[in-house]
């Protein structure tokens, strides 16, 4: 069977993307504020050349749907601000996280940590109790279970809740207490149980892609021939697996797993080639904040330090077509967002000064 896939090039915003819609020689991108007037066509991995959107081949127009509708509101969570992606805070109920080094690993602390994002504009909070950084030790469910209940109690009661695990017993028992949203980076596969888990309560679930399920030696498999034709791959494969297992398109999230076995070119050809993946039909959720290659590239080894390279990195998978962004600094990147949209719109924000 043949291989066909649809990648968008030259993306439009704001009033351009709108008269080039209107005017037919563009179309939106997952139904949001982008839209692209070219096309690269790839079949059975080979490019087939760069047209324009009016020039699209008959057998290629079935592709066009789920690169063009909006997706369902993952969790049902609308933006505050129409085209404005999601912003997923990061509490890390971990000793050993990269990024923070431990400073919200009592329960206390993360919970005094989820408030506050929420206060700086926050729509969901990621809640994790184990480290999945390169070489990390990993971390028994009951261990993890007993870091992140207490704030999971907590900040569900203020906002909806993604449990970040790889475990079916953290999936249920995080359910049970009031989350929302799995958020699994091995994409249900490091345990049998997580997608009836996730089946039988109904639950969003974000599916990144990481070659094999062991964080520890993740970035020895980072071999790859087109590292963005086989991520999507992957991510298409997952995603009917499970909607064979009773998880339906409508609920899924897909993540490009940005420095998950990946090296910095692998990285930014995903983010600049991410509109590929709004082919899949679902929200594309990008987490590359303070991560190590924005350290790399900006010479800011403290990973605590990189929040101006991450922004930067948020906006930019934002323009991309991310309707999700997983973030450390809620705040400045909730404040980045809302002049990059005002920018791109021509227009201020309903809120705030003029």
């Amino acid at each position: 069977m043949t291989e066909r896939w649809i990648e968008p090039l030259g993306l439009l915003e704001g009033p351009a993307a709108f008269f080039a819609v209107r005017e037919g020689i563009a179309l939106p991108l997952q139904g949001g504020h982008a839209a692209f007037p070219l096309v690269r066509l790839i079949e059975d991995g080979a490019g087939r050349g760069i047209l324009p959107v009016t020039a699209i081949p008959d057998e290629f127009q079935h592709l066009l749907p789920a690169l063009t509708r909006r997706p369902p509101a993952f969790a049902g969570i609308e933006p505050p601000e129409a085209g404005r992606p999601l912003v997923m805070g990061i509490v890390n109920v971990t000793p050993d996280s990269f990024s923070d080094g431990g400073e919200t690993a009592e329960a206390a602390a993360a919970i005094a940590r989820g408030h506050a994002m929420l206060e700086a504009g926050a729509d969901i909070l990621d809640i994790g109790g184990e480290s999945t950084r390169p070489g990390a030790d990993p971390v028994t469910p009951e261990e993890e279970i007993r870091r992140i209940l207490p704030v999971v109690r907590d900040l569900a009661r203020a906002a909806p809740v993604s449990v970040d695990t790889r475990h079916a017993a953290t999936m249920a028992v995080a359910l049970e207490a009031g989350a929302e949203i799995v958020n699994d980076v091995t994409a249900l596969r490091h345990d049998g149980e997580a997608p009836r888990v996730v089946a039988g309560a109904a639950a969003p679930v974000v599916l990144m892609h990481m070659p094999g399920t062991d964080p520890r030696r993740m970035q020895a498999e980072a071999r790859y021939g087109d590292v963005v034709l086989e991520v999507a791959r992957f991510l298409r494969d997952r995603v009917e697996t499970l909607e064979r297992l009773g998880i339906p398109r409508g609920r899924i999230a897909l993540d490009p797993g940005i420095g998950f076995g990946k090296t910095m070119a692998h990285n930014l050809a995903l983010l600049e080639r991410l509109p590929l993946l709004a082919g899949l039909g679902c929200p594309v959720l990008v987490g590359l904040s303070r991560k190590r290659f924005l350290g790399t590239i900006a010479g800011i080894p403290a990973a605590g330090q990189r929040m101006v390279p991450s922004i930067a990195g948020a906006l930019f998978a934002a323009s991309r077509g991310a309707a999700i962004l997983r973030v450390h600094d809620v705040a400045e990147t909730v404040q980045a967002l809302a002049l990059w949209r005002a920018a791109a719109t021509g227009a201020p924000p309903e809120h705030g000064p003029g």
